[in-house]
């Protein structure tokens, strides 16, 4: 099971992130989760949003450069290790974590993390082994 990620192409300059979050707002479209990793000259900002694929087409209307990436967004406990299970249910399945992000989860005791990984099947089914919970569209896209 996989959530839709936004990822879009920023340049490093004053006032671009403005740019981008207005277009999305002027969308009526919310923002949930961010992360951006950025180098000397650009970024790469990834977005999870409620309505994503009417966020792709309002970025691209406004000539940047965006993407869908499929991502899985997991549950685990806010304490110390919580996200250690996690970890280590995926490298046993040999799952490589290429990036990812937390947000806050309306769950009192419960995080939410963003994972984007090698192999998304693959990973579930470890998660899941591990009682780990996959969020779906229904809980992140309703904030």
């Amino acid at each position: 099971m996989s959530i839709k990620q936004l990822s879009i192409f920023v340049e490093n300059r004053a006032g671009r992130l403005a740019e981008i979050t207005s277009a999305i707002a002027a969308s009526g479209i919310d923002i949930h989760a961010l992360s951006i990793a950025d180098t000397t000259n650009f970024g790469i900002l990834r977005l999870i949003v409620d309505k994503p694929d009417e966020a792709e087409k309002a970025l691209k209307a406004a000539g940047l450069t965006v993407s869908l990436t499929d991502v899985i967004a997991i549950g685990i406990p806010n304490t110390p290790g919580g996200f250690a299970v996690a970890a280590r249910a995926l490298a046993d399945a040999s799952v490589t974590i290429e990036y990812m992000y937390a947000f806050i989860s309306p769950e009192q005791g419960r995080a939410w993390v963003i994972l984007r990984v090698d192999d998304n099947d693959k990973a579930t089914v470890a998660l899941q082994e591990h009682d780990i919970e996959i969020l779906g569209e229904d809980k992140v896209y309703r904030l």
